[in-house]
């Protein structure tokens, strides 16, 4: 460890931790359990959707086919990559590469803003077409109360999915800041690690996302 490394390393160990691997162990910890109330969260908006699905197979075969598989896939292809390059962020991080983490961060930050931008796409095709649960709903098709539910239900995953996703570009964006700024190193880059544990929590989400609500259109 160099003296500079040191001098920082330093700095970021808070008082009460013994070292710097009590301290990275703890922050670990506390972001999966702060992931394991997330998974519960929609865990319960996964059971929500099956047991409507159950219910109302045909409404939900009806409200897939209204699903965009080609944006849907491009989406699920863009968070693929970008848990890829955050990935990368991480090991460059523990290597001490300092500005190759910031670089990784910020093509992480472009496919997450790419991702919301085709979801905003995806929206604005749903809003013309009339599929929007309540004063905005015009779709012309069989048992309409169940298939806006399927509508309700895909709205407020989405919704709730692209919320997170907006958090997790904000704090992606202050880190790749302070790496770039030279505020990690081999020693200490555990607001790296963490982040980057979140981010690949927001790309797991979408996968069930994918299936269930793109996929179910394509089914015969």
């Amino acid at each position: 460890m160099n003296d500079t490394s040191s001098a920082v390393a330093s700095h970021a160990l808070r008082h009460h931790f013994a070292d710097m691997e009590q301290q990275r162990d703890s922050a670990t910890l506390g972001m999966w359990v702060f992931l394991i109330t997330e998974i519960m969260f929609f865990g319960g908006l996964f059971c929500a959707y099956l047991v409507y699905r159950t219910a109302h197979p045909l409404a939900w075969q009806e409200g897939g086919k209204h699903m965009s598989f080609g944006l849907g896939t491009a989406n699920t292809v863009i968070l693929l990559c970008s848990s890829f390059t955050v990935a990368l962020s991480v090991w460059a991080a523990q290597q001490g590469r300092t500005k190759l983490t910031a670089l990784l961060l910020v093509l992480t930050l472009l496919m997450g803003f790419a991702f919301l931008g085709v979801k905003a796409t995806e929206y604005y095709q749903h809003y013309e077409e009339g599929a929007v649960p309540g004063q905005f709903w015009h779709l012309n098709v069989p048992d309409q109360q169940n298939v806006q539910m399927f509508f309700l239900l895909y709205f407020i995953m989405t919704g709730l999915h692209a919320l997170h996703v907006t958090i997790g570009l904000g704090v992606l964006a202050v880190i790749a800041w302070f790496a770039w700024r030279g505020h990690y190193t081999a020693e200490y880059h555990n607001p790296v690690h963490v982040a980057g544990l979140y981010w690949h929590f927001v790309d797991i989400v979408w996968i069930f996302l994918y299936p269930l609500l793109y996929l179910i259109g394509q089914a015969k």
